[in-house]
C-alpha cells in the first residue's frame, strides 16, 4: 500500500528500500503466548520533547500500527464468532510478526539515529558513556522483545 513505508537499512529484517510493509520479510516468532510469572513492562520515561530516531516517520508508524490494531479487533471478532481455532492463530500469527517488524524499525531507528547520536559526543568521557547507555537500551529492548 502506498504510504506505509517503513525506513530500514538494506539487508535488514524490516521494510526493505523502497518497499512497503506487505513486502516486508516475515521474522521469527519469538517467546510463546503464556504469560511470564512477572511483569517485565519498562518504567514510564519521560524524556525532555526532542526528536527520536523514528519522528520523521511517525506518520508511517502510525498508520502500521493503527492496521495492527484492526487485525486485533478482528482477531477478537473470530473470537466472539467462534471461527475456526487454527484461523484464528492464523491472524495471532500475522499480527505478531507485523509487531515485529514495528519492534525492528524501532530498534534500527534508536541505533541509527540515538546511538549514532551518542558517538558523536565532543567530550571524549562523555562519548564513552553516552554510548554505553544507548547500547545498553538497544540491548536491553532486544532482550524484551525476545521473551
Amino acid at each position: 500500500m502506498p504510504g506505509t513505508e517503513l525506513p530500514t537499512r538494506p539487508g535488514s529484517h524490516c521494510i526493505p528500500p523502497g518497499g512497503t510493509c506487505a513486502d516486508t520479510p516475515l521474522g521469527y516468532m519469538f517467546g510463546s503466548m503464556t504469560a511470564p510469572e512477572e511483569t517485565t513492562e519498562a518504567p514510564l520515561r519521560v524524556d525532555p520533547p526532542q526528536n527520536h530516531g523514528y519522528t520523521a516517520n511517525k506518520d508511517a508508524y502510525l498508520r502500521r500500527l493503527k492496521r495492527i490494531e484492526g487485525q486485533v479487533r478482528g482477531i477478537a471478532r473470530m473470537v466472539d464468532e467462534d471461527k475456526y481455532c487454527i484461523d484464528i492463530l492464523t491472524q495471532v500469527s500475522a499480527v505478531t510478526k507485523a509487531l515485529h517488524a514495528v519492534s525492528l524499525g524501532l530498534v534500527e531507528e534508536h541505533i541509527g539515529h540515538c546511538v549514532v547520536g551518542a558517538a558523536s559526543e565532543p567530550d571524549p568521557d562523555l562519548r564513552a558513556e553516552a554510548i554505553d547507555v544507548k547500547v545498553k537500551e538497544a540491548a536491553d529492548a532486544i532482550g524484551r522483545l525476545l521473551r
